[in-house]
């Protein structure tokens, strides 16, 4: 559940902050929260949290709420937010003199405002706030920008196969592949066993971009390295270059024709499937299939794109969400314990992931929670555990809202371009996006 923005706000947001003095250097650098507030300091306080509607239930906020209040005595007043012009709607707050004390941001988002310092440096409390977890490197990494961390993960979605055991069960392949070469082979009896033009045994549809970097990531490829304070795109390396040709082989062999130059939106992949002219699919969830067609739930089944390695599943993209502390916010001490009661085991194994159903912050809680969710969500949380960071770069927003990344994998599943050339075309341009406010 990443979030999108324009390479205007993000021009935006650096000129609001040098505006209204909320980043840079001296006495305008985004404070440094280093103390978690204890028993009782909070008391006759009240903390200001902004979600996002839609994210976490009433109940998992609750439960949020009251670790918090049980651990300072403050209470919380939550103020949710529409998804409408809300990076713009979280500048201005940023930017002002009573912001918000803590935001929930997504995680790919949280450069943006780092960057500017509209956020405060949490670095001092990070162990204290992890409380012994390996959090998720798709979550944290977003968050640390500048070797600095500047907000807290808050819960993950991924993306896990998701498929028609019956369609499968008929083409004689009866059970989860355990390899990538157990997994093309069994499309292959599928693909062999559907021979209709418009259907795909396994719908990718082009400018899929979620599922190419997988393909990128799982040869060893990386989509842009840092040297210093400057971000280079790295397409070009010949662990990606590998990766690209493995993904257009399997894009070009299991979807159809028609795909490669589609969106997963657009037509909704959600409804390929649902309408099963396809087997399978790379997906978030089976509640949006289920939703357009409920009787399909004993016909589903998940599990991890296997991996080229063996015993291995490709590293996946992770979307979700943080939580910030407004650098202007006057009870630093205070978010700082609403940060350590959202990531605490205790909230994160019976509301983040008991109640919501989310995939909670670090691997060793995937561990704790994995064996009583449902057995369709299982597979989500074991590909989780293998994520790769988007880079930590407030240019990034560029990148996703642009849609050139979309455009990038199109263009080599449909042969437009060969994947040299897009490669090194859209390496120049990581190089200008990403170092754009260095």
């Amino acid at each position: 559940m990443h979030r999108r923005v324009t390479a205007a706000l993000a021009a935006s947001v650096a000129l609001a902050c040098t505006a209204t003095a909320c980043g840079g250097d001296g006495d305008t650098a985004p404070k440094s929260a280093a103390k978690i507030a204890g028993p009782g300091s909070g008391t006759g306080k009240t903390l200001t949290v902004w979600y996002m509607n839609g994210d976490l239930s009433d109940a998992a906020v609750k439960a949020i709420n009251t670790e918090f209040t049980k651990a300072t005595g403050a209470s919380v007043k939550v103020q949710i937010q529409e998804w409408d012009d809300i990076n713009t709607k979280i500048t201005t707050a940023l930017a002002q003199n009573d912001p918000p004390d803590v935001l929930e941001i997504g995680n790919t988002d949280v450069p943006l405002f780092a960057a500017a310092g509209g956020l405060s440096d949490i670095s001092a409390v990070q162990k204290a706030l992890a409380q012994g977890q390996s959090w998720l490197p798709g979550l944290v990494g977003p968050a640390t920008v500048g070797g600095r961390l500047y907000a807290a993960p808050l819960f993950a979605a991924e993306r896990a196969v998701v498929y028609n055991k019956k369609i499968w069960s008929k083409a004689g392949v009866t059970k989860p592949p355990a390899t990538f070469a157990e997994f093309t082979a069994d499309l292959d009896k599928i693909k062999a066993a559907n021979p209709a033009p418009d259907f795909s045994a396994f719908y990718m549809p082009g400018q899929y971009w979620f599922g190419g970097v997988q393909f990128v990531w799982d040869a060893g490829g990386e989509l842009a390295t840092k040297n210093g304070d400057k971000w280079t795109g790295a397409l070009e390396s010949p662990q990606a270059q590998q990766g690209l040709a493995a993904w257009k082989q399997f894009q070009n062999t299991y979807s159809t024709p028609a795909s490669r130059n589609l969106f997963n939106l657009t037509p909704d992949y959600n409804a390929v499937f649902a309408q099963e002219k396809t087997s399978a699919i790379l997906n978030t969830s089976v509640n949006s299939i289920l939703k357009i067609k409920p009787s399909l739930k004993e016909q589903l089944g998940t599990f991890p794109l296997p991996g080229a390695g063996v015993g291995s599943t490709q590293p996946v993209f992770l979307g979700g969400s943080d939580l910030g502390i407004a650098a202007k916010s006057p009870n630093q001490a205070l978010a700082l314990a609403y940060l350590k009661a959202a990531t605490s085991t205790a909230v994160q194994t019976s509301a983040i992931a008991g109640i919501d159903g989310w995939t909670p912050v670090s691997s060793q809680l995937i561990d704790q929670t994995t064996g009583s969710r449902p057995e369709l969500f299982k597979a989500f949380s074991f590909a989780a555990k293998r994520s790769v960071a988007t880079p930590a770069s407030p240019g990034w927003a560029t990148i996703e809202s642009d849609k050139s990344l979309q455009a990038f994998f199109g263009d080599i599943s449909t042969g437009k371009t060969p994947i040299a050339d897009a490669a090194k075309s859209f390496d120049q341009h990581l190089n200008q996006a990403l170092n754009a406010s260095q």
